[in-house]
């Protein structure tokens, strides 16, 4: 048995922001995928899963009945026959690993589900969020719930603000252009959790919520807006400030090998660096105005390219 594939997805835009109501825009990414699948016999990396599994049906039980409910027995005959989730998504790099696992339970458990077919009103899609937020948080303490969502539209997400969120198109690539949005592999894996908790902890200071609103969210909220119209020019101009600001109060979230790197990009402008997801290891987001120049500058990094300009 082998259920449907469910992708990977990077939020371009809007980590940490879209806490406190930033923007954000997240797009499927299709070179990673994972399904459930049942096999007699496991092997040891299938089991950790079968067994993972096993412990989120327990948690699903125990769900707020009046947002979502599921076949539990049904889910619990198949981990008993072997079921796991089968999965070429790397974990703790931030591509949404757990994410495609929760949207491919929702689809073939939950009870009176909202499908990918039906008029998707907003309503719609902010009871999916609400569902998958609360589903994900067996995984990493607070979700919120948009890579389940990424991974279930397998659409871009445009984020306005916590309760505004809407399926929308990016434009098309470009075949023949210089520019790229790349991945770059830091090969060290980062944890959502404790990544989260230091943000938290920064939250409490006022300069640090000040700097968040006058210059993080601001720059996040024009990424998006440029990216959605196509207006290369300034989103690389916003890519920049926003690379600025992460370097300068998002230290503890950059792996300390990449620090330099990071400042590198600025002063050439090559390339600029951000978070892709909570940071810590993992990816790390690129831009780049001409692709072959940073391909150049990091030619002892894996890069992949996500998005071409």
């Amino acid at each position: 048995m082998k259920g449907p594939l469910f992708y990977s997805k990077i939020l371009l835009f809007g980590e940490y922001g879209i806490i406190k109501d930033s923007k954000g825009l997240s797009i499927p990414y299709n070179f990673y995928n994972g399904a459930l699948k049942t096999e007699k016999n496991l092997t040891d990396q299938a089991k950790q899963s079968n067994n993972s599994l096993k412990r989120f049906a327990d948690y699903l039980a125990n769900i707020n009945k009046d947002l979502v409910t599921f076949d539990i027995a049904a889910l619990n005959a198949d981990v008993e026959n072997g079921m796991y989730f089968d999965s070429s998504i790397p974990q703790g790099y931030g591509v949404g690993s757990s994410g495609a696992l929760v949207a491919a339970i929702y689809d073939k458990y939950a009870e009176d589900k909202i499908t990918v077919l039906e008029n998707l009103t907003r309503e719609k899609l902010l009871k999916l969020k609400a569902i998958f937020s609360e589903m994900e948080s067996f995984f990493h303490g607070k979700s919120s719930g948009l890579d389940p969502l990424n991974s279930y539209l397998s659409l871009p997400i445009l984020i306005n603000s916590k309760e505004n969120i809407e399926a929308t198109g990016i434009p098309t690539q470009s075949t023949d252009g210089k520019g790229a949005v790349f991945l770059l592999d830091s090969g060290v894996v980062g944890e959502t959790a404790p990544m989260v908790s230091i943000f938290m902890e920064n939250m409490k200071q006022e300069g640090f919520r000040k700097m968040l609103k006058d210059q993080f969210i601001k720059h996040t909220d024009a990424c998006v807006d440029d990216f959605l119209k196509g207006d290369i020019k300034s989103l690389f101009k916003n890519t920049k400030q926003l690379s600025k600001v992460v370097l300068n109060h998002f230290k503890p979230m950059i792996p300390a090998q990449f620090h330099d790197l990071w400042k590198q990009g600025l002063e050439t402008n090559d390339y600029y660096l951000k978070l892709c997801g909570s940071g810590g290891g993992g990816y790390i987001l690129g831009f780049a105005p001409d692709f072959n120049k940073a391909q150049q500058a990091l030619k002892d990094y894996k890069l992949e390219v996500v998005y071409n300009f």
